[in-house]
């Protein structure tokens, strides 16, 4: 738990970083130059990660590679690389706090509705009380909204729909293929690579000449690196022990923090409801992390109360 929330921060400085960077920057750009860095970092680090392990188990049995597993993988560098524009297209029209908190908080419920029609593991009791006080606090939020946004923009509101599909997706397939044996740095070193391979084919098509720039160069490497990098480890090494939704509903933590850069970095400025709506959603969050300390039943339709 502690690990996907490490992540969840991480994940939380995303918006604020695409910010501060430089205003030139077209939201494609970002995203293609994140990837690239990020993924390539991403497989670097995991794959070590992953030698490091095979050695230290040597008796472990090892999944056969077939193409259920890399169909597997190959989503979710192709989901990965779509939440891109998605989220920045997002954040760039309805305002870093609530664009995310409207990402994130749809990403629980969609992990935790795919993963019942993929698995048919039935979302545990806790799951759903935590994610409807968390959802209750995203709708809350959303409806404060920051000041400057202009109220809740249609596009911008699909867009971060739209990323939280990704992530949910991203959260599913890992689970299966934790299931299935695949040790965690492996999945999310497969990740990076397929998110780096597919943003590197649209390099030709976008103006990176932002990245050659002090700030430029600073948002890219941290985007990729720390965001990206280092925060999909942390997710996917917390995920062995974690449902799919459980921890998706855990990166709600990301919301929170980038509310609170929003504010303070941002000067972006919430409403009375939208203050509450984070102490709702911090409540949800507390709520999980504390009853998810029981290990979960693993049986298919185990219900966890």
């Amino acid at each position: 738990m502690f690990a996907v929330l490490a992540a969840a921060l991480l994940f939380g400085t995303t918006g604020t970083a695409r910010a501060l960077g430089p205003a030139e920057a077209s939201t494609l750009s970002v995203g293609v130059a994140r990837m690239v860095v990020g993924g390539t970092g991403l497989a670097l680090l995991a794959f070590t990660l992953a030698a490091r392990h095979r050695r230290r188990t040597p008796d472990r049995p090892r999944p056969a590679l077939s193409w259920r597993p890399l169909a597997l993988m190959a989503t979710t560098g192709v989901a990965i690389s779509l939440y891109q524009p998605l989220f920045f297209l997002g954040t760039q029209t309805n305002g870093v706090a609530v664009s995310t908190v409207i990402a994130l908080g749809s990403a629980p419920v969609l992990a935790g509705i795919l993963e019942w029609a993929v698995s048919r593991r039935v979302p545990s009791l806790l799951w759903m009380g935590a994610t409807a006080l968390a959802a209750a606090g995203v709708v809350l939020l959303g409806f404060g909204g920051g000041s400057g946004t202009g109220g809740v923009d249609a596009v911008g509101l699909a867009a971060a729909v739209g990323a939280g599909a990704c992530f949910a997706v991203i959260a599913n397939a890992q689970r299966r293929l934790l299931d299935g044996g695949w040790d965690p740095f492996t999945v999310v070193g497969a990740m990076g690579v397929g998110s780096a391979v597919i943003c590197a084919a649209a390099i030709p098509f976008v103006d990176l000449a932002w990245a050659a720039t002090p700030s430029g160069l600073t948002m890219a490497l941290w985007l990729g690196l720390a965001t990206i990098s280092l925060a999909y480890v942390l997710f996917t090494w917390g995920l062995q022990g974690l449902t799919a939704a459980t921890a998706a509903t855990l990166t709600l933590g990301e919301p929170l923090t980038a509310t609170v850069l929003g504010v303070s970095a941002l000067g972006e400025t919430l409403s009375p409801l939208a203050v509450i709506g984070l102490a709702v959603l911090a409540a949800g969050l507390v709520t999980l992390a504390w009853g998810s300390r029981r290990p979960r039943d693993p049986r298919p339709f185990a219900v966890e109360a």
